[in-house]
Formats: C-alpha cells, structure tokens, sequence
C-alpha cells in the first residue's frame, strides 16, 4: 500500500489531505498557514513523518480553458521546493474546480458553518489526492 500526501497549494492557507492508493481514498488533514506560500516547513516535514508518503501530490491551478495563471508558478515552485527539502516525488494534478466541488460537498454536510477557509482547503486536497489516484489505475 503506496501512502500519498496531497496538497492544494494557496499563498495564504495550504490545503492538506492523506490518501492510500490500495483503497484510492483520501482523507482531510489540517490545512497549514502560509505566508506568500511559505508554510512552516516544520509542520510540514512532521506530516511526512507521520504519514511516510511515498509520493506528494500539488494541484496545479489552471484557468477553465486550461491556460496558466499567476498562481500556476507559484504552486510549481511549492513542489519544487518540496521535492528539493524532501528528496519525495513530487506530482503535479490538474486542479480546476476542486474547491467549487469541496464547497458543494461540505455545504451539504453541514451548511454554512463547515465552509471555513482551512476545511474547505483541506477538502479540495483530498479531491485533489483521489482524482490523482483514479488516474493511477
């Protein structure tokens, strides 16, 4: 069983999620504070720790018709910098929509009150982790 570590890049707020390949599921972990897309390394290299990932995953953002934006490069730099600090495979997966879907699925859960920014971060990572994973067939 191959564990993954999915991330939904942002510069504010990193959305973090856990999944296994034998089962193709994923799992919400706390989201981790960033500053211009820096988060506390530490946390981070704890999280890989704890779960002993065999691969990271960081969704690329894309504009709908499938063009870069600004933040496309700065996630890039994030996996870089991840496969640089953790010597990890670091994957890159296409993003679009994952938030609007984790808003929609934590809206029907529980309305409102689960759509803060950290829940709905960490749910796009873990859509962003089995999307990944569906591919991997």
């Amino acid at each position: 069983m191959s564990q993954l570590i999915g991330f939904d890049f942002g510069t504010h707020n990193i959305g973090v999620a856990v999944g296994q390949t034998i089962t193709g599921t994923a799992s919400p972990l706390a989201a981790l504070k960033a500053k211009d897309g820096q988060p506390d390394w530490q946390k981070v290299a704890n999280l890989i720790k704890e779960w002993q990932p065999q691969c990271l995953v960081v969704g690329l953002p894309l504009n709908m018709d499938g063009s870069e934006q600004r933040l496309t490069d700065l996630a890039r730099k994030f996996a870089n910098r991840l496969h640089g600090r953790f010597g990890l495979p670091v994957e890159l997966q296409d993003e679009r929509l994952t938030t609007v879907a984790a808003k929609e699925e934590l809206f029907e859960r529980g309305g409102y009150r689960q759509l803060s920014k950290d829940k709905v971060d960490s749910a796009a990572a873990q859509l962003i982790l089995e999307d990944y994973m569906s591919l991997l067939g």
